[in-house]
C-alpha cells in the first residue's frame, strides 16, 4: 500500500488500533479478524460502530480473515438470502480472505477509497 502512495499506520492488537482509530480517523481501516486475544477484529468493529460520530459509523472497514479457509463457517453470506444482503452480517465494506495476494488488497484499497472519499469541487 505504501508502494502506491498510501500513508500507513499500523496496530498489533485491538486496544492500539482503536486509540489510533480515534487519534487519526484514517480513510480507512483495515483490521484482521484474528488478534493476539481472539477475534478482537470483530469486537473493534462493533466498538468502533457504536460511537455516535459520523466518522465512526461510516469509514469505510476492510476485514481480512483465515477462518473461511479453515472452517465451514461464514462470517458473511456469499450471496443475498431472504434476510442478508452480501456482508451485511457485520458493518464492513468488505471482506478479503487469506492469504490475500497483494494485488487484490491493493485493489480492493483503491476501489473503495474512490468511493468513499469526497471530490473537489468541481469549477
Amino acid at each position: 500500500l505504501e508502494r502506491e502512495g498510501h500513508h500507513v499506520i499500523s496496530a498489533y492488537n485491538a486496544v492500539d488500533g482503536r486509540a489510533l482509530a480515534e487519534a487519526e480517523r484514517p480513510d480507512l481501516l483495515i483490521l484482521d479478524v484474528m488478534m493476539p486475544e481472539g477475534t478482537e477484529g470483530f469486537h473493534l468493529v462493533w466498538q468502533l460502530r457504536a460511537r455516535p460520530e459520523p466518522w465512526f459509523r461510516q469509514v469505510p472497514i476492510i476485514m481480512l480473515t483465515a477462518v473461511h479457509q479453515r472452517t465451514p463457517l461464514r462470517f458473511y453470506p456469499d450471496r443475498a438470502d431472504n434476510t442478508y444482503a452480501p456482508g451485511e452480517y457485520l458493518e464492513v465494506t468488505d471482506f478479503i480472505d487469506k492469504p490475500e495476494e497483494p494485488e487484490e488488497l491493493t485493489r480492493a484499497v483503491a476501489r473503495i477509497l474512490h468511493r468513499t472519499r469526497p471530490r473537489p469541487p468541481v469549477g
